[in-house]
Formats: structure tokens, C-alpha cells, sequence
């Protein structure tokens, strides 16, 4: 009977999913066209042009009117601008609206819906895909997917993955001394999931794999926004990191680092991980190992008050100075070396700073041009997020405005290549957002 049951739930789960993704793609709108549009190509912006989209993806482009037939929907640009949908390649659903307090005491379901509002709020920004990198976000996405709410397209990683004392380990210290069938709170809920040897790493991370991850996050290194994990530690062995890159890469996929530190960047690259995220106190040697090995550099413009959370203490404010010093330097090595460079903003525990999301890419221009950084974080973020190959949940060209790529697009009222801040008041300057080629803001009559 037990058996009966659990394969009665398994398969309900499987179908609910199914049906989950499919209606998202059955729900197709109307054939749309952008008319006299300057297209963001990844360079500057092209001459007026015309943009059609049929069904979810970009069907023509071109500088002559284009026929659509009597039922289709017209947008007007009148010379603005049409880009793709921004990506944030480092970011926490779950993480960036409530204080740490907060989701460290609050029902699970306030905030599972604070979530909720969150990714509406991100996808209104401008923000039609992310990669989130720690939290129980896999329900969320379902709900999304399946059109029950709105919120931009998620790649999960599930729980993080940290070793006992490491910087993604929440409990509190009344858990200890733990033991194997106690879980802490964020444990049980999947904001982290607490290894300590290759074989539990191997079960976590087919835990995740089995709920949906589109990659393995790990934190293999210390940080400033958690109460153990001291940000100079160096956590996990190549042992345990090289468990998780086997089990991920036997379901087509990738592991990627929390790592700041040389040493923590080194284990992390011999392991065979394929992105390193922050990374701001690497060396030289580390950078030139990250370039020959190909590895992605998920960087973050932490500037002082441009981080992800405050910090009272005097020890974490002084790790939080290191890591905003750091910053620059990290940028210029990366530009040295030619490593491929993500745009993310890994906003932490405060709602003020998530409405700032769009904010964050004219802080980048202290290091890159403004179409450097759009292209950064539009078709380059597109090319790492290809990198969950079998486990990529939208299979499609993203980042881009052309001919068969899914239409995940923003008409700017500006030009955003000429003055990046457009994109700091999505409220104002987004006259319209189409995320799947549906029109969730427009701001604009269509004819």
C-alpha cells in the first residue's frame, strides 16, 4: 500500500508538472508589432525598424512595414528603443525581500508570498530572467510557469549547498549538537542543505537535481551575510566539490561557487566547477587559472553601499570593506585576462535594495561602457545560463532581439546606451515589457 502511494504521488507530481510548463507555453498571445523601434543589436542601437512576434518568439525584423494581418496588435515606438529582457545572474528570490530576522522567524508561508510579490516586482523592473542561487524557489517557478502568478523565468539551484560552520549554514547555535533526523528550519524548508563528506554532498545534490535545479550552487568559501563562516575560511574539499560536479554533470549540468578567496577559487576550478561567483579577493594566479580553464566569473559591483546587506558588527563591516576594495581590482583582472563576465546583483535581506535592481548596472559603467554592460547583462547572461544544457528549463535563444529568439523584450522610452539610468526608473522609462512574447506592462495605446 505504502508503495501504491508513493508512486500514486510521484506520478500526480510529474503530471502537475507537466501540465505546469505546458500551459505556460499554451497560453500564447497575439501576433505583435513593434513599429519604428531602434533595436539594441549588442553593439548600439540600429536605424527604425519594424519587430514581429508570433506566438513566443521574434518572427521578422525589418526597416518595411510589416503585413500581420487585421487581428494583429500594433505598438507604436515612435523611435525608441526596443532590447532584450534584463537577466540577473545572481540572485535570491526568497532572500532579497525580508530582513534576516525575518526569514529566520516568519511563517515559511508569508515568506513563500513575500517571494511571491518579489518576483513580480522583479519582472517589472525589467528583469525577465534569473538565476537564483539559494532558496526554495522551485514551487515559485511552478506557479509562474503555469501563469498563476507573474515573475520572471527562474533557474533554480534549490538549496545551497554548505558544509557544516560554512557561510550557508543558518541554524542556530541551539541546533548543535546536530544530529542526522533533526533538521534546522532552513533546512527543512530548502534554503540550505548542510554536507559534510563527498557521499552527503552526492545526496543533496541529486535532492536538488530531482526538485528541478537548473545547476548546483555550493558555498566553498566564507562571507558577510551569514552568522558562521568567516569570509578568510576555505570550505568543502576538492573531494566534496568534485562530488557535486560529477552528480550535476550526470544530469547535463554545472556546479557554481560562493568563493572569494585564492584558495577557495583553486579548489573550486581543480573540482571542475564552471563558474565562480563573487570572487572579489582573487590574485593574479587565480585569474590566469580561471582564463585557461574557460571558467565564467559571476562578478557583483559591491562598493560600499552598493552591497547586498548592512552589517553591525566591526568584523563584518572590516570583511565588507576588503571585499568593496577588492571589487576593482577583480574587474581589472577580469578585463586583463579576457574572462567571461556575468552581470548580478546578489541582493540580500533588504527590500529598499531589490527595488534598486536596475540601479546596479550603472555601477558597472565605472569598469564598462553602458553597451558593454547591457550586452553583459542580456546576451552574455543568456550564454551563461545556456550553461544547464539538459537542465535548462527554457530551451531557446534569450538576450538577443532576432529572428527566432524568444521575445523577452523592453521598449525604453530613451536611449539606454546614451544614458544607462533609463533603466534605474523601470516605473517610468519601461513603457512596455513582454516577457514570453506576453505584454505584462504597456504603458502605450496599441492599435
Amino acid at each position: 500500500m505504502k508503495k501504491a502511494i508513493g508512486v500514486f504521488f510521484a506520478a500526480s507530481f510529474m503530471a502537475f508538472a507537466a501540465a505546469s510548463t505546458g500551459n505556460a507555453q499554451d497560453a500564447l498571445p497575439e501576433t505583435i508589432v513593434f513599429e519604428n523601434v531602434r533595436v539594441f543589436d549588442g553593439t548600439a542601437l540600429t536605424d527604425p525598424m519594424n519587430v514581429l512576434v508570433e506566438g513566443n518568439h521574434i518572427a521578422q525584423i525589418s526597416a518595411d512595414l510589416i503585413d500581420a494581418g487585421a487581428e494583429a496588435v500594433h505598438i507604436s515606438g515612435d523611435g525608441r528603443t526596443l532590447m532584450p529582457g534584463l537577466i540577473d545572474a545572481h540572485w535570491h528570490t526568497f532572500m532579497a525581500r525580508p530582513s534576516m530576522a525575518l526569514a529566520s522567524t516568519a511563517p515559511f508561508t508569508f515568506i513563500t508570498l513575500l517571494a511571491g510579490a518579489e518576483a513580480q516586482a522583479t519582472l517589472m523592473r525589467g528583469f525577465t530572467s534569473v538565476r537564483d542561487l539559494g532558496g526554495p524557489t522551485f514551487g515559485l517557478k511552478m506557479a509562474i510557469d503555469s501563469g498563476a502568478i507573474a515573475g520572471p523565468r527562474i533557474w533554480p539551484s534549490g538549496a545551497m549547498l554548505s558544509q557544516t560552520g560554512g557561510h550557508g549554514d543558518f541554524r542556530m547555535l541551539s541546533d548543535f549538537p546536530a544530529t542526522p533526523d533533526n533538521l534546522s528550519f532552513p533546512e527543512r524548508m530548502g534554503m540550505s542543505a548542510i554536507v559534510d563528506s563527498p557521499d552527503e554532498v552526492r545526496k543533496r545534490t541529486r535532492e536538488q537535481l530531482l526538485q528541478g535545479a537548473s545547476q548546483i550552487k555550493l558555498t566553498v568559501g566564507g562571507g558577510v551575510s551569514s552568522p558562521y563562516g568567516p569570509l578568510d575560511t576555505v570550505q568543502l574539499s576538492v573531494g566534496e566539490i568534485r562530488a557535486a560536479v560529477e552528480a550535476a554533470a550526470n544530469w547535463g549540468t554545472y556546479v557554481t561557487v560562493h568563493a572569494y578567496t585564492p584558495e577557495a577559487i583553486r579548489n573550486a576550478i581543480e573540482a571542475g566547477a564552471k563558474v565562480i561567483d563573487h570572487g572579489q579577493l582573487a590574485d593574479e594566479e587565480a585569474v590566469k587559472l580561471m582564463a585557461e580553464n574557460d571558467i565564467w566569473w559571476s562578478l557583483q559591483p559591491f562598493l560600499g553601499g552598493h552591497l547586498g546587506n548592512v552589517h553591525a558588527d566591526a568584523a563584518r563591516q572590516a570583511d565588507s570593506a576588503r571585499i568593496a576594495t577588492g571589487t576593482d581590482r577583480a574587474y581589472g583582472l577580469a578585463k586583463k585576462y579576457d574572462i567571461k563576465v556575468a552581470f548580478g546583483t546578489d541582493i540580500l535581506f533588504n527590500a529598499h535594495r531589490a527595488s534598486q535592481q536596475g540601479a546596479q548596472l550603472e555601477v558597472m559603467t565605472r569598469w564598462y561602457t553602458p553597451a558593454e554592460v547591457l550586452k553583459m547583462a542580456t546576451a552574455d547572461n543568456a550564454e551563461l545560463l545556456a550553461l544547464s544544457d539538459r537542465r535548462n528549463p527554457y530551451p531557446g535563444k534569450l538576450g538577443v532581439v532576432e529572428i527566432g529568439a524568444l521575445a523577452d523584450l523592453l521598449l525604453v522610452d530613451g536611449d539606454p546606451v546614451a544614458d544607462i539610468t533609463l533603466l534605474a526608473d523601470p516605473e517610468k522609462n519601461l513603457l512596455v515589457i513582454m516577457k514570453n512574447g506576453q505584454i505584462v506592462k504597456n504603458t502605450l495605446t496599441a492599435d
